[in-house]
């Protein structure tokens, strides 16, 4: 759990770092959401990467996760604003498992 927390802290930071200074959004707060997102797929990617979980239950807490991102994001901007946070968010929670895919356990935890 401890190292699910810090890929969700180190995506947030990296991704608000890098699309603060090459993309120089007019939103900060918008940003800062996003980031969250992109930093909470990692941390659930990781967390979930177990063979402790089932794929319906990686698939329905990744769900949850994205409930509440569209929740959130709506409640604070608006749902047009809120949807990119999703698509951010299963991108790179594909993207961890495509790439653990290619090793040879399956994961990238070992």
């Amino acid at each position: 759990m401890q190292k699910a927390l810090i890929y969700f802290t180190l995506g947030t930071i990296v991704s608000f770092l890098i699309n603060y200074f090459f993309l120089s959004s007019e939103n900060i707060g918008l940003e800062f959401y996003y980031a969250i997102a992109f930093g909470a797929a990692w941390g659930i990617a990781y967390y979930l990467d177990t063979p402790d979980f089932t794929l319906a239950k990686k698939l329905g807490l990744s769900f949850v996760v994205m409930a509440i991102l569209v929740v959130a994001g709506t409640l604070i901007f608006k749902l047009e604003l809120a949807i990119p946070s999703i698509l951010k968010f299963s991108m790179v929670f594909v993207a961890y498992y495509v790439i653990a895919s290619f090793r040879a356990t399956k994961s990238l935890r070992k």
